[in-house]
């Protein structure tokens, strides 16, 4: 089974795309307007933003979360929980053997917290 679609909850679809084409680094790829639909494919998952959908959290992959959030912070955006470490993988059941998981958390441009994610060996570059 694989994961195809993630909603959550946008407001105003304009001030969204321009959020998450910034922090995704690609533009959308279909708004349907109305009833208020707006889609980016992340690697083959659909991220759809829409007026009808519920908040949630949701998790992005990024290269290097310290470095990341230093760029989005220097932006405005708002940091809701400071990049930190919070699990080491012994062994690969949820994330690469050998690395620290670092976690930080954003405020999107409609009010949602973003975690984003990365891996590291030690407290190393990106692994």
């Amino acid at each position: 089974m694989l994961l195809i679609q993630i909603a959550q909850h946008a407001e105003d679809l304009d001030r969204a795309a321009e959020f998450y084409s910034a922090l995704l680094g690609t533009a959308p790829s279909a708004v349907f307007e109305p009833p208020g639909l707006l889609f980016f494919d992340l690697d083959g998952v659909r991220l759809l933003l829409e007026r009808g959908a519920p908040s949630s959290v949701i998790y992005l992959n990024v290269p290097d979360v310290r470095s990341r959030v230093a760029e989005l912070e220097a932006a405005g955006v708002e940091v809701l929980g400071a990049p930190h470490v919070i699990f080491h993988h012994d062994d690969a059941r949820l994330g690469p053997a050998g690395t620290d998981e670092w976690m930080a958390f954003i405020r999107d441009s409609e009010g949602n917290t973003v975690g984003l994610v990365s891996h590291t060996s030690g407290d190393g570059p990106p692994a």
